[in-house]
């Protein structure tokens, strides 16, 4: 996809899946950022059906909150299925998922993010975006090492090295538990933003959209479906409330 030179100076760039907490990080940067554009990345997820869910939220979005629709972008969509392929993960193959012998879950993509944030700077650069956004997270992390903040200031450091510049990558959610993330889209978007997160974010790694539960749909039975129907179940036994956001 070419990608045009000329942007507004500032802005955001947000990693956008199309999952809860992603969704949540879009709203974040409506709320802070004049101008807010995202990406997301077709690398042959067997939970594909996420990449459908990116334009059903942004369409919500703008719909529910129609303040924030001057601010909302361009929409980057790049296909790296060679990436995708490198690996023989359950993400991206019928593998079973479970623990390996190196103690990391089989969902677990080697390098995903690294690779994310360098497509992401790559688009920054040529838009004229400052900062980059992320969901990634070390209290529900999965076990990702490239999901921890001493990784992504690494790569941080060695992306404003090789473009020389000043990039930002900014991850809202790092501290936060599944339940504090919930409260936190409540905090942002009322209620309306976690029936945006309930009816069109993704999560499930097995791509399952017709089993419905309290907090989404999704299979209800794999990792992410797990964290963030415990998270959902947390935050409700908490009485709802809200977050700082």
């Amino acid at each position: 996809m070419a990608i045009a030179f000329s942007a507004p100076a500032g802005g955001a760039l947000v990693l956008f899946s199309g999952g809860q907490d992603s969704t949540l990080c879009l709203a974040w940067a409506l709320q802070r950022f004049a101008v807010v554009e995202t990406v997301g990345f077709d690398y042959g997820q067997r939970h594909a059906v996420e990449l459908d869910a990116r334009v059903a939220v942004r369409a919500a979005l703008t719909d529910r909150f129609p303040h924030w629709a001057p601010r909302l972008g361009e929409d980057w969509l790049l296909d790296i299925h060679a990436f995708g392929a490198i690996g023989d993960t359950a993400l991206t193959s019928g593998r079973v998922i479970e623990m390996t012998k190196r103690g990391l879950p089989s969902t677990y993509v080697p390098g995903r993010n690294l690779v994310f944030l360098t497509y992401a700077a790559a688009i920054a650069d040529r838009r004229g975006l400052g900062s980059i956004i992320g969901g990634m997270c070390e209290t529900d992390y999965s076990g990702y090492p490239d999901c921890r903040r001493a990784t992504l200031d690494a790569v941080e450091t060695a992306l404003n090295l090789g473009m020389e510049r000043d990039f930002v990558i900014l991850t809202p959610l790092m501290t936060k538990t599944k339940a504090q993330t919930w409260g936190m889209a409540r905090a942002i978007g009322g209620d309306d933003l976690i029936d945006i997160t309930i009816e069109h974010s993704h999560t499930c790694y097995l791509g399952v959209r017709d089993q419905r539960h309290e907090w989404g749909v999704g299979c209800g039975a794999c990792p992410a479906c797990l964290l963030r129907g415990e998270g959902w179940e947390q935050w409700i036994g908490l009485g709802r409330p809200a977050h700082t956001a």
